[in-house]
């Protein structure tokens, strides 16, 4: 039990001084430098099962995508590419990424009982090694074939599919994106007040992703006034969800917010596992928007 969370903590640890540093040096680990990289911008997955990666493990695996020029965003563990006829290269090195949940230990179970309360679980954090396709050889073609990216026109047309089927009140006009939870709607300003068109869909996306946080919704903490700690964790939570949404959508993400990184950083300093958290509330915001306009894993 100890060994597990000594595990668990130098995990926490590892990811995170990781993204401090890139946040320090004015980089965003969400925003990612995709003509750096071979392939385009999209959600990384499983090439076995075609699962997408979500949460801290999206971060981690657009990075590596990133510091290895790969073409792909498929990844399989070592006994997956076996299992697929092909195997991996001799010296290439993995990535480490996590599942994270929690269970109710029996002992816990039977305890609970005796004194007439709930159980509680407990939460744990396992690690996997994970290959990119492209540190691998004698796959399936399937696995390896060039990732087409969405023509933009395409991508265009599904975020509009997107924002039109959530059901949000998105009011089109202002010198101000927001949203506002005491009325429940979304304002972005028109796409005329914008340098690029793409920029409107990245800003709407990003109000969207607060708004799936109402209490009728997800209900996230969206009591703190601007420049709390509970106002940074929750457009953290936003930022990540419109680069999750957008990379889902075959939109570049960017970063709307920079000026919020000193507030972002001095929470992660704080709390090791605040990137963890924020970046599952992100991928349950992101799976909740695609899912209400059918396009959910």
């Amino acid at each position: 039990m100890r060994r597990e969370r000594n595990e668990r903590a130098s995990l926490y640890s590892e990811v995170t001084k990781r993204i401090i540093a890139e946040l320090e040096e004015g980089q965003l680990p969400w925003v990612q430098p995709w003509d750096r990289a071979a392939c385009g911008c999209t959600m990384p997955h499983n090439a076995e099962t075609g699962r997408k990666y979500g949460g801290i493990n999206v971060l981690i695996l657009w990075a590596e995508v990133v510091a290895g020029g790969y073409a792909s965003q498929r990844w399989l563990t070592y006994r997956q590419a076996e299992a697929a006829g092909g195997n991996v290269r001799r010296g290439e090195r993995g990535t480490v990424i996590c599942y994270a949940d929690r269970f109710t230990p029996r002992a816990e179970v039977e305890t609970a009982k005796a004194d007439d309360r709930a159980a509680r679980r407990v939460a744990f954090l396992k690690r996997f090694v994970v290959f990119n396709v492209d540190q691998c050889e004698g796959l399936p073609a399937d696995y390896t074939a060039s990732m087409a990216s969405p023509e933009p026109v395409v991508a265009v047309a599904e975020a509009d599919r997107l924002i039109a089927a959530c059901g949000a009140r998105v009011q089109i006009g202002g010198d101000e994106a927001f949203y506002g939870p005491p009325h429940d709607f979304v304002q972005v300003p028109p796409q005329a007040a914008f340098h690029q068109p793409i920029d409107w869909y990245r800003t709407a996306l990003h109000e969207l992703g607060h708004w799936t946080g109402h209490p009728s919704r997800l209900d996230r903490n969206q009591s703190g006034g601007f420049g709390s700690e509970s106002y940074a964790k929750e457009e953290l939570v936003a930022e990540m969800a419109a680069a999750f949404t957008c990379a889902s959508l075959g939109i570049t993400p960017t970063v709307r917010h920079s000026d919020y990184i000193a507030s972002w950083l001095s929470v992660l300093r704080d709390d090791e596992r605040a990137i963890f958290r924020a970046a599952s509330l992100a991928s349950k915001a992101s799976d909740y928007l695609l899912a209400l306009a059918g396009d959910a894993p």
